[in-house]
C-alpha cells in the first residue's frame, strides 16, 4: 500500500509499505493491504510503518527511528496528534509533531 505522512511544514514520508500502525483515540490499530476505508483521529503516540524497502528522503531521516531486521524494516515516528485516512490501498496521515 502507498503511505504518505505529512506535517504542516512538509511531507515526511512517501513510500510503499506492508503495514501501518497508528495511535487512535480509542487505542492503537493497524492497517494492512486492502483494509476497509477509514478516517480516524490520532492522539499522542507513535506511528509505525513496516515494509521491505521503505524509502525516507535524507532530509527527513532525523524524524524517524529506523529499525532493520533480515526480513523487514520498521520506521517509528512520535506524534502529538493527527488524522489518518485509508482508501483504495492509500494511507494519508496528517500529523502534528
Amino acid at each position: 500500500m502507498k503511505v504518505e505522512i505529512v506535517s504542516p511544514q512538509q511531507k515526511l514520508l512517501d513510500t510503499e509499505a506492508d503495514m501501518v500502525a497508528v495511535p487512535g483515540i480509542n487505542g492503537e490499530f493497524a492497517m494492512l493491504d486492502n483494509h476497509a476505508p477509514i478516517i480516524a483521529l490520532l492522539e499522542k503516540g507513535t506511528v509505525r510503518v513496516q515494509g521491505k524497502n521503505l524509502h525516507v528522503d535524507e532530509d527527513n531521516e532525523s524524524f524517524f527511528q529506523h529499525e532493520k531486521t533480515k526480513d523487514k524494516e520498521q520506521l517509528k515516528l512520535p506524534i502529538k496528534s493527527g488524522t489518518v485516512e485509508m482508501n483504495n490501498n492509500r494511507v494519508i496521515i496528517l500529523v502534528e509533531l
